[in-house]
Order: C-alpha cells, then sequence, then structure tokens
C-alpha cells in the first residue's frame, strides 16, 4: 500500500471527524483554556474521541464483526491519553500471520486507512505480525520506545495484550544492553535541538528538557531500571503539552516548535501575564524534565553496573569524602550515620559535591531539604566562606546549583534569586536566561581569581551582576544595587566589601561599554574609567574581571577578538592612570606581638622546647594556637603536622614574641575534633629531622587550573619581601611554601594566611636567613621556588 497523505488537508476539526470540534468547543479552549485541570481532562477527552472514532471505522470496514487473529492499536500521544487538538494519528494493523491470508489482512487495511486519509487525518500507519514489531523495536531504539505505548483499540484483544506484553518482555531484557545506545542518542538528539530551558524558540518535542525526554523517563521506568519520578515532573510535563495544545490551536498545525510570533497569543490563550511569563514557565519546566532525565539515567547506570558485577549480595561502593558524605556510583551520598542537623550542612554537602566533580544524590537532596537550613541574619561566618567556596567550585557549580535550585534550597538562601530564575533574556547577544547567564558568569569569573585580592567578591558581584533584571526594570544596573545590597547584608558582609561589590553591580557594563564605544586609548575615555572605579586599586581588579566574565558568559559575539582587543586597551590605560600601589593587607602584615593566645602557655614548657597548644571550636571548624621557640622551618613543620594530622588550613597569622612563635591557624577538620598528641607528635618529629609526611590528595575533580600568581612588596624597612601569593588551596600548601622558602636560604618572619572562595591569599614577609643580604639573584631564585611549590 504506497498511498500518502493527501495535501494541504487540516487536521481534525474542520473537515476530520465533526465530533472533535465539539470536544474542543466543550472544553472551551477560548475560555477555560487555563483553567487548572483543563487541560488534562481536554487531552483524555481527544484520546477518548480519536480511539472510539478509530474503532467506529474498524466497526465499519469488518461489517461489525470481530475477526480474530487481528487488532488495531495505535501509538504516540493517543496511546499515552494525552493526545492535542492537532496531534497525528499513529494506527498499526496487528495480525497474527496465520489466521487470515495477507490478501485478507491487506483489504482490511485499505477499507480502515482510505477512509481515514479521507477524512484529513494525517495518518502515520503500518501492518505488522508480533515478529515484524519485535524486529522492528530490535533494531530501532526510536521505535522501541514508541512501541511500548501500544494501546488496544478494536479487534482481536488477544493479539494487541500479547504483542504489547512481548514488547515489554523484550524491552526490560536488552535495556541494559542499550542504554549506552540511548544516551548517545539522546546526546545527539540535544545537541540538534538545543536546550529547552535555554531558548526562545524551544522544540517542545525534541529539545533537552521536551516532551520526547519525558517518554524516555517512562521507558526506563518500564525497563525496571529506574522508579517513576512524580510531582514536579507531572507538573512540567501538564506545563508543556499545555503550550503544546495551544501552539496546535494557534496555528491550526500540529507543530511542536514555539516560535517568536506566537509567544503573546500563547501567552493570552494560558491566562499568563505576558510572553516574559510564558518563557520562564516553559524553561522551568524544561529544567524539571532535564534534571529528572539526568536522575533517572544515572539510576539506570547504577542498576545496570550492579546486575553486570553482581556475584553475591551487593553492598554500596562507598569512598568518604568528608564531613559525613561519601561517593556512590557517580553521586555524593550521606554517610550510614547520616549528615550533621546543621543549618550549614547542605552548604558543606554542595561545595564537597561541587568540588569532586558529582552531583548530589535525590535521595540526600531530599534529606538536605528537609533539614532545619535558615542560616539566620546575617549569616555566620561560616556560612559566608562556605558560599564563596561554592561559587569557587567552577563547572562543578552548575549541575550541582540545579540540584540545590530544585529543591528549593537556593531560594531559601537567596529570595531574591526567584525574580530571576529561568527569566528569558531576548538580547540577541544573550544565549541563557538570566539565572544561568549568571552562574555561567560565575564560572567565567573562576578562572580569573588569581587577577584578584579578594577573588570571593568578584564571584558574589559575578553571581549579583544581572540580578536587577526583575520584572518592570529599565536600568537593571541600577535596580540590581538595591537588590544585592540586601543580600550581602543578611549574608553579613561588612560595610567595605558591600561597597565593592554594589559598586561592582552598578558599573559592570561600564568599561566595555567605554571601550567598544569610545576611543579606548583617549585620555577622556581613560578618565571615565577611572572614574567609575572611583580611583579604588581593588574595586578595579575587580571591575576588569567581571567585565571579562560577563562577556565571555554572554555569548561569542559579546567577547570577539575585536572586542577583547578594545578591552585590553582600556584596562591598560587604565591601569596606568592608576599606578602602582601595595595593599592595605600587605602593609599590615604583622611581624611581631606582645600578646600571647588565651590561656597563656605554660613559660616552662615553651623553653624545654615542648610545642604548646591549645585548641577552640570556631565555627564548625577550629582555632589552633602553636606556641615554642621560633626556629629555622618553623612555619613549614606546624603546616605539614596540621596536614599529615587530616586538618585543612583556612587561615593562619604567624608572628614572635621574644623570640617565640606565636602562630595561630584556623582549621577545618573533616574527620572530626583535631587529634592535638597526633598534631603535637608529629611537630617533634620534624624538629628532630625526620622528613614531613605529605597528605593524600583530596578527591577532586581533573581541570585545568589557572596559573598561580606571586607578587612581591620589597620591604626595606623591615630588611626583607612580602610575597602575596594567590592560587588554589589544597591541603599541604603552606608546608611545601616554607620548605621551598627555606631551600633557597629565606626565613618566614611573619605571615598572614587568608582563604577566599577556596583560594590562598597568604602573606609572607621573607628576609635571607642569618645576615645576608637581599639580592635580585636570591629574589629571582625565591619567585621561581615559591610559584612551583603552588603548582
Amino acid at each position: 500500500m504506497t498511498r500518502t497523505d493527501p495535501p494541504g488537508r487540516d487536521l481534525p476539526g474542520r473537515e476530520g471527524p465533526a465530533g472533535l470540534e465539539a470536544i474542543v468547543g466543550a472544553e472551551g479552549f477560548a475560555e477555560g483554556f487555563a483553567a487548572p485541570g483543563a487541560g488534562a481532562r481536554r487531552r483524555v477527552a481527544i484520546s477518548s474521541y480519536l480511539t472510539g472514532w478509530l474503532a467506529g471505522h474498524w466497526s465499519e470496514a469488518t461489517d461489525g464483526a470481530e475477526p480474530s487473529g487481528a487488532a488495531l492499536v495505535v501509538l504516540g500521544s493517543i496511546g499515552r491519553g494525552d493526545a492535542g487538538p492537532r496531534s497525528d494519528v499513529d494506527v498499526v494493523i496487528l495480525h497474527d500471520g496465520r489466521s487470515r491470508a495477507s490478501r485478507d489482512i491487506e483489504s482490511l487495511a485499505e477499507r480502515i486507512l482510505y477512509p481515514l486519509w479521507d477524512s484529513g487525518i494525517r495518518v502515520d500507519h503500518s501492518v505488522r505480525t508480533l515478529a515484524q514489531c519485535r524486529e522492528v523495536a530490535g533494531g530501532d531504539l526510536s521505535a522501541a520506545i514508541a512501541l511500548l505505548d501500544l494501546a488496544h483499540v478494536a479487534g482481536d484483544p488477544e493479539i494487541s495484550a500479547s504483542v504489547r506484553a512481548s514488547l515489554h518482555h523484550d524491552w526490560r531484557k536488552a535495556a541494559r544492553t542499550r542504554l549506552p545506545a540511548l544516551v548517545e542518542a539522546l546526546q545527539v538528539r540535544h545537541a540538534r535541538f538545543d536546550d529547552l530551558a535555554q531558548s526562545l524558540e524551544p522544540d517542545l518535542k525534541e529539545s533537552r528538557g521536551g516532551l520526547r525526554d519525558v517518554n524516555v523517563v517512562h521507558a526506563l521506568v518500564t525497563a525496571w531500571l529506574a522508579d517513576q519520578p512524580h510531582g514536579r515532573l507531572d507538573d512540567a510535563t501538564d506545563l508543556l503539552l499545555d503550550v503544546r495544545d495551544a501552539v496546535h490551536v494557534t496555528t491550526g498545525r500540529g507543530r511542536s516548535r514555539l516560535t517568536r510570533d506566537v509567544h503573546d497569543d500563547i501567552a493570552a490563550l494560558l491566562g499568563m501575564s505576558d510572553r516574559d511569563q510564558l518563557l520562564t514557565e516553559i524553561s522551568a519546566a524544561g529544567r524539571t524534565i532535564a534534571y529528572g532525565l539526568d536522575a533517572t539515567i544515572r539510576r539506570a547506570g547504577q542498576a545496570q553496573r550492579a546486575r553486570t558485577l553482581r556475584v553475591g549480595p551487593r553492598r554500596p561502593q562507598l569512598a568518604p569524602l568528608g564531613y559525613g558524605t561519601y561517593e556512590n556510583d557517580g553521586e555524593l551520598v550521606a554517610g550510614p550515620r547520616g549528615l550533621v542537623q546543621h543549618p550549614t550542612t547542605p552548604l558543606r554537602c554542595a561545595v564537597t559535591a561541587a568540588r569532586a566533580g558529582l552531583p548530589i544524590s535525590p535521595a540526600t537532596l531530599g534529606s538536605l531539604s528537609r533539614m532545619p537550613h535558615d542560616l539566620g541574619d546575617p549569616w555566620p561566618r561560616e556560612a559566608r566562606e562556605l558560599w564563596a567556596d561554592l561559587l569557587a567550585t567552577g563547572e562543578g557549580l552548575l549541575t550541582v546549583w540545579e540540584g540545590l535550585d530544585q529543591v528549593g534550597l537556593v531560594a531559601s538562601w537567596v529570595p531574591e534569586w526567584v525574580a530571576v530564575r529561568s527569566r528569558p533574556q531576548r538580547s540577541p547577544i544573550h544565549r541563557h536566561t538570566v539565572d544561568r547567564h549568571l552562574l555561567e558568569t560565575v564560572v567565567e569569573a573562576g578562572r580569573l581569581m588569581r587577577a584578584v585580592a579578594r577573588p570571593d567578591l568578584l564571584l558574589l558581584a559575578a553571581l549579583l551582576h544581572d540580578i536587577g533584571k526583575v520584572p518592570g526594570a529599565e536600568d537593571h544596573s541600577a535596580a540590581g544595587v538595591p537588590i544585592a545590597e540586601t543580600v550581602l547584608r543578611r549574608m553579613g558582609y561588612p560595610e567595605g566589601d558591600r561597597r565593592l561589590v554594589t559598586a561592582a553591580v552598578a558599573e559592570h557594563l561600564t568599561l566595555m561599554d567605554l571601550a567598544t564605544r569610545r576611543d579606548p586609548t583617549d585620555p577622556d575615555t581613560i578618565e571615565a574609567a577611572y572614574a567609575a572605579v572611583a580611583g579604588d586599586h581593588e574595586l578595579a581588579e575587580i571591575l576588569v574581571a567581571l567585565s571579562e566574565a560577563d562577556a565571555r558568559a554572554a555569548g561569542a559575539t559579546s567577547w570577539t577578538s575585536q572586542r577583547e582587543a578594545l578591552f585590553r586597551a582600556l584596562v591598560s590605560g587604565l591601569r596606568a592612570r592608576l599606578g602602582r600601589a601595595v595593599p592595605a593587607q600587605v602593609r599590615d602584615v604583622p611581624e611581631a606581638s606582645t600578646a600571647y593566645p588565651a590561656p597563656g602557655p605554660d613559660p616552662d614548657k615553651v623553653r624545654a622546647g615542648e610545642p604548646v597548644i591549645v585548641v577552640e571550636p570556631d565555627g564548625s571548624g577550629y582555632r589552633i594556637d602553636v606556641v615554642e621557640p621560633d626556629r629555622a622551618r618553623l612555619f613549614a613543620d606546624t603546616a605539614s603536622a596540621l596536614a599529615s594530622s587530616g586538618l585543612t588550613v583556612r587561615g593562619a597569622v604567624i608572628r614572635t614574641v621574644d623570640d617565640v612563635a606565636v602562630n595561630t591557624w584556623n582549621v577545618d577538620s573533616p574527620s572530626g575534633p583535631p587529634d592535638l598528641d597526633r598534631v603535637r607528635r608529629a611537630l617533634q618529629r620534624l624538629a628532630a629531622g625526620s622528613p614531613p609526611v605529605r597528605p593524600a590528595p583530596r578527591r577532586a575533580r581533573a581541570v585545568e587550573r589557572p596559573a598561580p600568581v606571586v607578587l612581591t612588596h620589597p620591604d626595606p624597612g623591615r630588611g626583607g619581601v612580602v610575597l602575596d601569593v594567590r592560587c588554589a588551596d589544597r591541603r599541604g600548601l603552606l608546608a611545601d611554601l616554607g620548605y621551598a622558602i627555606a631551600r633557597v636560604g629565606f626565613e618566614i618572619r611573619s605571615a598572614d594566611v587568608r582563604t577566599y572562595a577556596g583560594q590562598a591569599r597568604d602573606l609572607l614577609l621573607v628576609r635571607p636567613a642569618g645576615s645576608a643580604a637581599t639580592s635580585s639573584a636570591g629574589i629571582e631564585a625565591l619567585l621561581d621556588a615559591v610559584t612551583a611549590a603552588c603548582r
């Protein structure tokens, strides 16, 4: 049978089945389209009507008889019960290949299909036996998934039931081996049709996060490889189906792409305020479906590996990540003892997962969302540090943030985020929604953290620079300033930090506009840039890095080689106008102190060479004061002892009191309270000349890291030089720095060690050991050694 659909025919509603128009009218497309539950009821009514209408054609073709060995079934949206006003009709005539001659089956098919074509319906049809259905499903993944929706219409129900049962059995049996091919097919389709959540003209069916992905989720559930995700996934699916139905009605065609020309009409039909609300809700639905698909694919992969490797009862393979969390089958999960019930626990889990490049398992996310997560107003220092650490995790941030956002944790921490969540951007230079652009800017800013003294403030500015793109805002830069101020106050940042971040939010477009719309080398242009940063070196650092990160994140057209060259020219002129300045933190590095930590050390123990160690809780971490006679390599030995004892240094202040070292270390202890005896024994071994023990590297993603930055500031007044070291923080870093400095003949007289957003900012006052003078060759060797130690 070779007849094709007649050209120019419309779908049901005009020349098609007369009753369908009545169904559509009864549900009230114009009046009740946006009524709660109307969409689902309408789709069930349409599917039921079309099924009955097809059954009527079967009855006419068979003269009311019920021939054994043959049946009529439907696939696709009618089979699922979610047919739209202009959905195609996909029918299959099944037969057993024995009860009726092939000529009789062909004649039956003609008597059924010709009237369907004449009615104007777009009909996709096939005539198959069970063996042929299984052959098609075995050779084509898309067909295999489509055949799972097979639903009986008329004829011999045993044929339909037998074929359906066999296809489901085959799918369950082969799904594990076909999973890699399914994942590859998803990647190909998503690359072709883009991400529904980030598109202004999404394909509601084929895009990532579209209706086709919902079918894949159901197929994996049918294969018993994963549980059915309900709740928000069902709501998201209903929303996309409502939009699809509205597209059918508005365009009069059964298409699935939502083009710009119908945005306003669709929004009005669905009872939404405007086209931006329409795209916002579609984006949110697409994100929910994509997130559900990713989680289901992971569950299926875990089930596949479990079946492959099982030789007996399978226990979870848990790899510790710290703080009660573990890696299991490519996800971060809570350990057997659960997680600490503390408001900062969700943040700490998020940092751990993002650094390891792992998503948080849905079960663990559910547990975290049910914890008390009110961080207070203002936030404690621990929460601010964890927040900055999370923003500094690079590409790992995106997946973890999506999980946190899906369960409502992001909105609980930053309520202002809701106003920009999934909000579309219609500017041609932007490729993402507002919230996704903010996150992409954070990731880009993370690659520029070495260029600023305060990477945590740069990342905050990146996260908040477009927070003013809310409904009704005319100038989003100006609108964003009070919103950013509110967020920063709640987080507990001091006035000076808030001033820098809000100024960056207000001026985040200024430098790029000056560079691309005026002559970047003109003195007046440079003076305008100088005014934008108010002559502040620290603000200039942040604004330059933010401007570049913002442009890179927006899209390829906003950061071309030409625009980059213009921007670099302006930045060069601005830096020359600002001149060189020594940061206040460098000037303030202490060399000595007259105060001991409380309680004070026992002088006899100190003189005897026994280190005195005092520990106090400090948020979720600890403050450790170490007092002992000053000596060569003491800084490095103490850092090594802490690292080998499983402690991560977050900050340190190194000073001397009458030739006695009084060093304060702020540390995290992933495995519980610090073992002071272990630290003391390690210090004594190192003082006796034992080689340092390097700690095992923590589990982290293999990513390309920016090169470390080491700046020098001569300090002739104290006979030395201040090193400003900026690099990625890691366990054992300070020990490596200390030993490297000692090897080239220098000693550390004092230090101010800080960690901002996972980045070490170490200010070290160093001098040549003994009475040697500082030489240019010595400084060069020092810089080489310190840079190598940072890598």
